[in-house]
């Protein structure tokens, strides 16, 4: 069987500005750092026989921070990348909003019918993710993998996992920043143990 533990990078200073990132990037916040050494934290006793992390250098940061001091395989694989926004890159959501007011309604409330002219649909961001899943699974048919990406990725992946048609995209739970998922594959069973767990942060508060 093969172990997923699957989070999203660290917040990051668009994030505290509700800005739009899709393939552009921002630093991590300090919030976003300690976050993510918290996460390191509670996975300190796992252990993990690489990590894959999309090749942004918030999910990058955040992977190095989890890491710590541990010695792993690192690779960056590109199709973990959040989904391409386009023209809304680095843009605020009051921005788009206004500029694009039926894209981004679609893109919040019915991803099914989204479009896009400049960017990438959440088609096409499925085909690419599910393209992940299986390159890791073809290099690790057992083991614990971890695997820091983005927002969007994550609802993706879980959708698929789930069987659920794309309108259900953004049903809960809210992926936060540093939350994990962990995803058991095996065969054609797929089990879902954890979605968006934040526990590691109520233990670094008791701490």
């Amino acid at each position: 069987m093969l172990t997923l533990y699957i989070t999203r990078h660290g917040e990051t200073v668009w994030n505290t500005q509700k800005r739009m990132q899709g393939w552009l990037d921002s630093a991590l916040t300090e919030k976003g750092m300690a976050n993510a050494v918290s996460l390191g934290g509670s996975l300190r006793d796992i252990e993990f026989d690489a990590i894959y992390a999309s090749p942004s250098e918030r999910t990058v940061s955040t992977a190095k921070l989890i890491m710590g001091d541990r010695e792993l395989p690192f690779y960056l694989e590109e199709q973990l990348r959040e989904i391409h926004m386009g023209d809304w890159e680095g843009r605020t959501a009051t921005e788009i909003q206004e500029q694009y007011p039926e894209e981004f309604h679609s893109f919040w409330n019915a991803p099914h019918l989204y479009e896009t002219s400049s960017g990438e649909s959440f088609e096409d961001l499925k085909t690419r993710v599910l393209q992940a899943v299986q390159s890791i699974r073809e290099k690790h048919e057992t083991g614990k993998i971890l695997v820091v990406t983005h927002t969007v990725v994550i609802k993706t992946l879980l959708a698929s996992f789930k069987n659920q048609p794309a309108e259900k995209l953004w049903e809960p739970p809210y992926i936060h920043d540093t939350s994990l998922t962990i995803v058991e594959l095996d065969g054609e069973n797929c089990s879902i143990v954890v979605e968006g767990d934040m526990s590691h942060l109520e233990c670094a508060v008791k701490n």
